[in-house]
């Protein structure tokens, strides 16, 4: 089914969502993005038994409808970078790259636009905190705050603790200057991999 520019708009507009795992799904992994009012907005499902992560995001759970594809560069997903592709016309919206080496003690991303320029850094709150989070106690939630390459603030993400279901809420300045299909990618992005680390 063809998108409309009002579908994608959602994204575009949207300031504040949520990211939640879909509970008792026995292969991949899948999740609702609902906005400020609770209406889900859009839903991601990842592939599972892929070589390379290949991750869909649609308006709902029927998935008739793609709104992005979120594509891995290569098999190892260590240090990858993903490509986010509008699927109406299969332009690129840009490039969510994991920081491998720098990713094992503290995580962090870089984003690129479409021309392949650095507009965002990605990357959990503290060096402390992160090593909390890995050798001592997973029961401290992460946080992660996106930058320009100056250093302003765009966006903060935040994993709220609960045992059974992953949820990640993103929360935009009101001055983001990041394509915000690109972020949205980001956060699926996170909830997908640093989700299913979590979980394993």
């Amino acid at each position: 089914m063809p998108v409309s520019a009002t579908t994608v708009d959602v994204l575009q507009r949207l300031t504040s969502y949520t990211i939640r795992r879909k509970v008792f799904k026995l292969f991949g992994a899948s999740f609702h993005a609902y906005d400020e009012s609770g209406k889900v907005v859009a839903f991601s499902s990842q592939k599972a038994f892929k070589l390379k992560e290949d991750i869909r995001v649609y308006t709902d759970e029927s998935m008739s409808t793609e709104l992005l594809v979120i594509k891995a560069q290569q098999i190892i997903d260590f240090s990858s970078g993903y490509g986010i592709v509008d699927p109406r016309d299969g332009t690129a919206v840009g490039l969510a790259r994991r920081k491998g080496w720098k990713s094992i003690v503290r995580d962090s991303w870089e984003l690129l636009n479409a021309e392949g320029d650095l507009v965002g850094k990605l990357e959990e709150d503290s060096l402390v905190l992160a090593l909390v989070r890995r050798f001592l106690t997973p029961l401290v939630p992460q946080k992660f705050h996106l930058k320009s390459p100056e250093g302003r603030e765009q966006c903060r993400f935040q994993v709220h603790f609960n045992p059974f279901v992953y949820r990640l809420s993103v929360n935009l300045s009101p001055d983001c200057a990041i394509d915000r299909r690109l972020v949205f990618a980001t956060a699926v992005l996170i909830a997908a991999i640093e989700g299913r680390q979590q979980s394993s």
